[in-house]
């Protein structure tokens, strides 16, 4: 049987076999197209993601950052970082770094039952932040990535939350703290990360809940027993103090636990959709609330494998879990890792805070990121910007020593990759009592055996002993070795893992060039060791690097 049909605008004749056989095809190439689409469509769940999951070379050459830890528990002056919970509380018990905070509350501010912290974030106004500037100084002295807080324990968002009211645009500063400094972050070239703390807020913040047990106030509730029909009058009508503080304890139902939770995903799931970050960090070691964490893990990775056909973000936690890198708090590694992991260091205490001293000179940061290189490892330094949004002057001058030392000496950490060991000096081969840490909080008779065994809040401190004059880490790139000193003293430095016949089998070196003087460096190679002759160092000396050529 004949048919006619349409071919490119012209009528013809067909047999009827031949249209029905045209047809089918084309169906069937129609469906088969509609389900790889539907396919390449579908998002991948967190299994199946962390199952082809690879660190991804950006930040691994990266190796340095800057995370601007920050909101409105900078605000006081003193009392620590944990200002909002300590506050409200008479005795801290271990946790010293907060011993101030409530007496210095009364002092400043008034009792917390007229006086909390909500009303500290109204006090917050950020009234001198310039993401813009803080992101190119940041550039100019050597940060390769930047990590913005955009909560912390004290349940107040950073960022233009349509499902927490309790946030940097509604009150405070009323700016979007994440979206300047994402925005500023990406002008200049850089990958931009973003911090979770929101997973401890209904139990830390418990004390909010309490009273005196004495005084002219004994019995009077602290504010985070107000109710919205409270704020009448108040800079804070319209609003919940239990979307701040938590439900009332005793109401605290399962169910009414789920669902902040599900508020918590849909959170996060919209930071991560809005400001699409490279780095995500949950201050934990598992995922925030189990699999509503998981979720809005995969859900930044999906986001990048749509983007860029390739898992191009990281996710960091503070335990080895697949498909996520491994971050050390206010520590480092004791041994060179063979997957790639992250160390957090702060000047104080996280918030910027003027009753303590500072943990860190520019010294101990780039110990602290030597350390983490040559164990296949990168550095985040927090700077503890004032509540207006600038940098503290003691800050500067340390992070300006730092860039310096950069400007110079980058070449043996951007880029390098860890050689077949971490270093040598007395500490490596365990001839000193002299370790990689020197600051362990929470420890009592545990002290020596924390310090060297422990990686979190094991960190080298300005109170920590000085390296001793043979320590040394190295980083490879290409067919190049560095020599990073740690502590450089004239005369001569003899390391035995480049010893001809050592295990390590280093080969024959051919030149010793010095980074900062652009000099060659005279040694003497045997089969037991090198032998390297340092210069005259006037007076202590940052640590310097020789560049090995093989």
């Amino acid at each position: 049987m004949k048919v006619l049909i349409l071919d490119n605008g012209n009528f013809k004749i067909a047999d009827q076999k031949t249209v029905v056989f045209n047809l089918f095809f084309t169906i069937l190439f129609f469906l088969l197209f509609t389900n790889v689409t539907i396919a390449q469509e579908k998002e991948l769940s967190w299994d199946e993601l962390a199952s082809q999951y690879e660190c991804p070379d950006w930040f691994r050459d990266a190796k340095f950052g800057i995370w601007f830890h920050w909101g409105p528990q900078s605000v006081p002056e003193q009392g620590g970082g944990w200002y909002a919970r300590h506050m409200y509380m008479k005795d801290v018990g271990r946790q010293k770094f907060g011993k101030m905070a409530n007496p210095y509350h009364l002092q400043t501010y008034g009792h917390p039952s007229e006086f909390g912290f909500k009303d500290i974030i109204n006090a917050w106004k950020a009234e001198k932040f310039d993401a813009e500037a803080l992101i190119k100084y940041s550039k100019k002295n050597g940060a390769k990535y930047i990590v913005a807080l955009a909560n912390h324990h004290d349940h107040f968002d950073l960022f233009n939350s349509s499902y927490h009211p309790w946030n940097a645009v509604n009150m405070g500063p009323k700016k979007d703290i994440i979206k300047a400094f994402a925005d500023a972050t990406r002008a200049e070239g850089m990958k931009f990360g973003v911090t979770s703390h929101d997973n401890r807020f209904l139990n830390w913040w418990l004390p909010a809940f309490g009273a005196d047990e004495s005084g002219a106030y004994k019995g009077v509730p602290y504010d985070g027993r107000l109710t919205k029909e409270d704020g009448k009058g108040k800079w804070w009508e319209g609003y919940d103090p239990a979307d701040l503080y938590g439900p009332i304890p005793e109401n605290r139902t399962p169910e009414i636990v789920e669902k902040i939770k599900q508020n918590w995903e849909e959170r996060h799931l919209e930071l991560v959709n809005k400001y699409k970050p490279d780095i995500l960090y949950y201050d934990g070691f598992n995922f925030t609330y189990g699999e509503h964490g998981k979720a809005v893990s995969a859900k930044m990775y999906n986001n990048s494998l749509k983007e860029k056909g390739k898992i191009d973000a990281v996710m960091l936690l503070k335990a080895p879990v697949p498909g996520t890198v491994t971050e050390v708090e206010s520590g480092g590694s004791n041994t060179l890792r063979a997957a790639p992991w992250q160390s957090e260091i702060t000047f104080t205490d996280w918030f910027y805070k003027k009753d303590r001293h500072l943990t860190h000179n520019a010294r101990t940061i780039l110990e602290m990121l030597i350390e983490a290189v040559s164990k296949n490892g990168n550095l985040l330094l927090n700077i503890e910007l004032n509540p207006e949004g600038t940098i503290p002057q003691e800050q500067e001058v340390i992070i300006n020593i730092v860039g310096d030392w950069l400007k110079v000496n980058g070449e043996s950490i951007y880029g390098t990759r860890p050689w077949k060991v971490y270093g040598d000096g007395k500490s490596v081969r365990g001839e000193s009592e002299t370790i990689s840490g020197g600051e362990i909080r929470n420890a009592g008779d545990d002290i020596v055996k924390k310090k060297k065994t422990d990686e979190h809040y094991n960190q080298r401190t300005t109170a920590s002993p000085e390296y001793a004059s043979d320590e040394v880490r190295f980083t490879k790139k290409g067919n190049n070795l560095y020599i990073l000193i740690m502590n450089p003293t004239k005369g001569e430095l003899i390391i035995p893992t480049f010893g001809l016949k050592n295990e390590m089998g280093p080969g024959k070196l051919k030149k010793l060039y010095r980074l900062d003087t652009k000099t060659k460096v005279k040694f003497v190679q045997t089969n037991e060791h090198t032998t390297i002759t340092i210069p005259t160092i006037n007076g202590r000396s940052y640590p310097i690097v020789l560049k090995v050529f093989l």
